[in-house]
């Protein structure tokens, strides 16, 4: 590492050109004295805010406390706008705009006169886009998270948005609370600022930010509102102002034994499945390859630590108070590269050093894991040729391994159609499955893969069956579901030839995924059955149909991944 004033910006205010004057005019239009800005870095703040994000929704406070930490390292903060991706308001999904949000965020860094970005993002998809961005510019970056929501309090319960959402909604469904409970739970599932309290997308990409390197540790689990938040992001402020000084780029960072902490991470606290496809299409902007039998791998030597819902019964703010991201990583050390640099100018190691576990419930000890595996698993066979993953940690355990009857929604609609009707052919032993809702036949491969239960099997007390498709789940959403089939049905896939009445077969134990017909059937039946591709005529929806790839690259747009 370099460490020198030979900054970037100076290509853009120390030019003889007329710009380079007109630049430094601009800035003292705004308001600031010649002497503010000439002879210190230039440090962008990178926001996600938007008050349609309501995650990200106090990230401009935020921003307040990252531009304190410049302006006291000697830096010159400037805070700019970028997409906004907001899980509960976006249709028909905000991974159909992760790569956009990434491209903006890239071209943003890479056009305007910056020396090192914080990044700052919260919600689902805000966090892997934010990275994927600055992974391809390989500017200077750190990333600040907004924070998970206060733990949810409801007559006597402690809540987890939206473990707990779903759960009840089912108990509605079923007859078992009434609609006056459901609008009372409502009042009170989001207590304050922040994103999802569960182990969800959020709350795992924001600690796999830690485990990267490209966060300051505590980043993941300081609740949103939490005097910490702001301070971290001061102190991130002030890191940014190194970084630049000493041009410590994010592939320095991100280097492949740092995306196998992040994987052993991952299956630690039994994260989000979202959080395979974030790594792999982030690692693929740095010209990384992460194969699905890596997860695999990794996930098989990897116990499951954090006892936080789905899989466990805890939420992020009980992580904070057990130590958090720091001292879940300090008990995995023996599994670690502990030699990978950090955003902190520390190696890995060296920031853990000293943490420690203060409710060895929350975080379990490595010799009295949750469970001994981690909580993901990689499954293929002839219904997913490349691949699929279960979130074993949040599954019935009697359901791992399982043969039983198709029943085939063709599409989310018809899902949506026939899913109650009385007349629906289906018992428990049933495996529901779902075609064309991947990321070309979704579009963007939405979080449907959580499949209701028939009605009529809740009336009969059933809350857990194989389901089966090539959506995406929450990081939220528990249950015996099996999503990111690929290739999905829409790009010719197996899934898409399945016919009511196939026998499928689920073995977690053997990573097995089978559709149950000789594999000359199999053949005809593709022969015969063009995939279905949705049509989109003209801009980024059209972009994304013609360039995105398959959930095993990360479903990134191909021209983005960089070169081995």
């Amino acid at each position: 590492m370099a460490t020198d004033t030979n900054w970037r910006s100076r290509e853009w205010f120390e030019t003889p050109e007329l710009y380079g004057w007109t630049r430094q005019a601009a800035l003292q239009g705004m308001g600031l004295d010649p002497a503010s800005f000439q002879d210190r870095p230039i440090i962008g703040i990178c926001n996600s805010w938007s008050e349609l994000t309501h995650c990200n929704a106090h990230l401009r406070d935020l921003a307040h406390s990252v531009k304190t930490g410049v302006w006291q390292a000697g830096g010159v903060p400037f805070e700019f706008p970028v997409m906004s991706l907001g899980e509960f308001n976006m249709r028909p999904t905000t991974m159909l705009f992760r790569n956009l949000m990434s491209i903006v965020v890239e071209e943003s860094i890479r056009a305007n006169p910056l020396d090192a970005v914080v990044l700052l993002g919260g919600c689902d998809k805000t966090t892997p886009a934010l990275l994927m961005g600055a992974a391809s510019a390989d500017v200077p970056a750190i990333l600040v998270t907004g924070g998970p929501q206060l733990s949810a309090h409801w007559r006597g319960e402690t809540l987890g948005s939206c473990t707990d959402c779903r759960r009840y909604h089912t108990e509605l469904r079923a007859g078992n609370i009434s609609a006056e409970d459901w609008g009372e739970l409502q009042g009170v599932m989001v207590r304050s600022a922040g994103h999802c309290m569960t182990i969800g997308t959020a709350s795992t990409m924001a600690t796999l930010g830690e485990s990267l390197g490209m966060a300051l540790p505590g980043n993941a689990a300081f609740p949103a509102v939490d005097a910490r938040r702001a301070q971290l992001a001061q102190r991130s402020g002030k890191r940014a102002v190194a970084l630049a000084d000493n041009r410590l780029r994010p592939s320095e960072v991100m280097t492949p034994a740092a995306f196998e902490n992040a994987i052993r991470t991952l299956h630690a606290i039994g994260g989000s499945t979202n959080a395979i496809v974030h790594l792999i299409a982030i690692a693929g902007r740095l010209g990384i390859d992460l194969p699905l039998k890596l997860f695999d791998q990794l996930s098989d030597s990897t116990p499951l630590l954090l006892n936080l819902k789905p899989s466990g019964q805890y939420l992020m703010e009980d992580f904070c108070y057990a130590g958090g991201a720091p001292a879940l990583l300090k008990e995995l050390t023996p599994l670690l590269h502990q030699d990978c640099q950090t955003v902190s100018g520390e190696t890995l190691g060296a920031n853990i050093a000293h943490a420690r576990i203060d409710n060895a419930d929350v975080i379990r000890p490595l010799v009295s894991p949750l469970q001994p595996d981690g909580g993901l698993a990689v499954l293929s066979g002839s219904l997913a040729p490349a691949g699929a993953i279960i979130k074993r940690s949040a599954a019935s355990p009697q359901l791992l391994t399982h043969q039983g009857p198709a029943v085939v929604f063709e599409d989310h609609e018809d899902l949506l159609r026939r899913i109650d009707d009385e007349n629906l052919d289906v018992t428990k032993d049933s495996v529901l499955v779902m075609k064309n809702a991947g990321p070309l036949g979704g579009p963007g491969m939405p979080e449907w893969g959580l499949l209701p239960i028939p009605k009529k099997l809740l009336d009969q007390g059933v809350r857990d069956m194989v389901r089966i498709s090539d959506a995406r789940i929450s990081g939220t959403a528990f249950g015996t579901v099996v999503v990111h089939v690929t290739p999905e049905s829409a790009a010719g896939g197996s899934l898409g030839i399945v016919e009511t009445g196939d026998l499928i077969e689920l073995d977690v134990a053997q990573r097995r995924l089978d559709l149950c017909l000789p594999p000359e059937e199999i053949e005809r039946r593709l022969a015969s059955a063009p995939p279905k591709v949705k049509d989109s005529p003209r801009g980024h929806f059209r972009l994304y149909q013609e360039h995105v790839l398959q959930a095993d690259q990360g479903c990134d747009f191909d021209f983005l991944r960089a070169e081995p």
